[in-house]
């Protein structure tokens, strides 16, 4: 074993969580809080209006204070009422979420749609409309049958080198479309036997190289908590490499605190995958958030997902990706909406996806350019998905090819 001294190797006790939506959240009875932060201190104007007219007793380290938001996270509708005019299909939709995905909003990004319309993007990402009641046949709580992939609890090994280890069902921000809208917000966390049966799975497997942390939301965990699982990881000698799944910067950039970048830089090479949806999602506070992890050493890349009337179409998209390159996160997948019950209001069809696709590839840079993927149903991973018309004729003598512009190009085989 390669152990890290400086590692947090035992589970940390664990205090209160508040501002849960229901007894089925994780959370709901624990919090998994730290004492010692060092807050962003940067709170852009409208967050700054948001905060002075509907917590006008709070201080600006407060708002900056990553607990705070947490805390005082909006998990019913009255309190939505408070801060926001809601539509009938909103209310109806809030209203019926007993064992369903909960609502839950960091006051941060309730200040991003507080004034919005029905229609807005980003507040169609939390707020729930009566579509979202409706399933289809194709549908399925696990469309992508993770729950067969789990040889113990928190693990799914589904490719040969890597596993994903989901260490908490809570976020910060409940996105409408998730794929893990089945155990996300309603099962129970993770306990030290849990996690010690995990760590010795992947100790025993010496083909995994790469452990992805994801959840719920791995940063909604205090910073004592993630020191011990990642410590626990990094001292198993064949893991290369640790990713971090987390839409933290997007809805609570406030938690990129100095403290959580310093514990993070003891087990490179760590990469985070961040979830963006939308440009407007890259505001002051996300931008700066996204620039520290970037400071301490940690590729970002990013993954969207394809949604009807949010993202699918070539110039949101494409602004999408040119602002990500400029807070230093690099676009990795796009992917089609899985399967969940009540998606369908978000599904697009696959032909949208590649010509949105088609739309990116040679009208702007490389970098700006994720790979389109669905994540197959039934638990056939990720495929990647290009569009048809850039292969015209290959045979033994050569392969003609359509670029961008629609121009004929030939290559030799021999």
């Amino acid at each position: 074993m390669n152990a890290n001294n400086n590692g947090a190797t035992t589970l940390p006790r664990e205090s209160r969580l508040v501002g849960c939506s229901s007894d089925e959240e994780p959370g709901a009875k624990t919090m998994l809080f730290s004492q010692n932060e060092i807050p962003i201190q940067l709170v852009s104007n409208r967050s700054s209006e948001f905060m002075h007219r509907y917590f006008p007793l709070t201080t600006i380290d407060s708002w900056n204070d990553w607990k705070w938001q947490l805390r005082n996270t909006i998990t019913g509708i009255d309190d939505l009422k408070k801060i926001m005019n809601l539509s009938d299909k909103e209310i109806m939709a809030i209203n019926n979420l007993k064992g369903r995905l909960p609502l839950r909003i960091t006051p941060y990004f309730a200040s991003l749609i507080y004034d919005s319309k029905p229609s807005n993007p980003l507040r169609r990402n939390v707020i729930p409309v009566v579509e979202e009641l409706l399933t289809c046949s194709s549908e399925q709580s696990d469309p992508l049958h993770e729950k067969e992939s789990s040889p113990v609890k928190g693990i799914v090994h589904r490719y040969p080198d890597r596993v994903l280890f989901t260490v908490t069902q809570v976020c910060s921000n409940y996105c409408r479309y998730c794929t893990r809208s089945h155990s996300v917000g309603k099962l129970d966390k993770l306990g030290r036997q849990d996690f010690e049966k995990a760590f010795n799975y992947i100790a025993n497997h010496k083909e995994v190289r790469d452990v992805l942390i994801s959840g719920g939301d791995p940063l909604t965990l205090n910073d004592e908590t993630l020191d011990y699982i990642l410590s626990n990881i990094r001292r198993i000698e064949h893991v290369e490499i640790i990713r971090i799944g987390t839409r933290t910067p997007v809805v609570l950039p406030q938690r990129i605190t100095d403290n959580l970048i310093s514990i993070l830089k003891k087990y490179q090479p760590l990469f985070l995958s961040l979830h963006f949806m939308h440009p407007d999602e890259i505001t002051e506070e996300c931008s700066k958030a996204c620039n520290k992890l970037a400071d301490g050493g940690f590729p970002l890349g990013s993954q969207t997902v394809l949604l009807k009337g949010i993202n699918d179409n070539t110039p949101v998209m494409m602004e999408l990706m040119h602002k990500l390159l400029k807070i230093r996160v690099r676009p990795y997948y796009l992917y089609q909406c899985d399967l969940i019950p009540g998606s369908g209001h978000f599904r697009t069809t696959v032909k949208k996806g590649l010509e949105i696709m088609k739309g990116l590839r040679g009208f702007t840079s490389g970098y700006a350019v994720p790979t389109f993927v669905i994540d197959a149903p039934g638990g056939g991973g990720k495929i990647p998905l290009l569009p048809s018309d850039y292969v015209v004729e290959h045979d033994e003598e050569h392969i003609v090819m359509r670029n961008y512009k629609g121009v004929l190009c030939e290559y030799p085989e021999k």
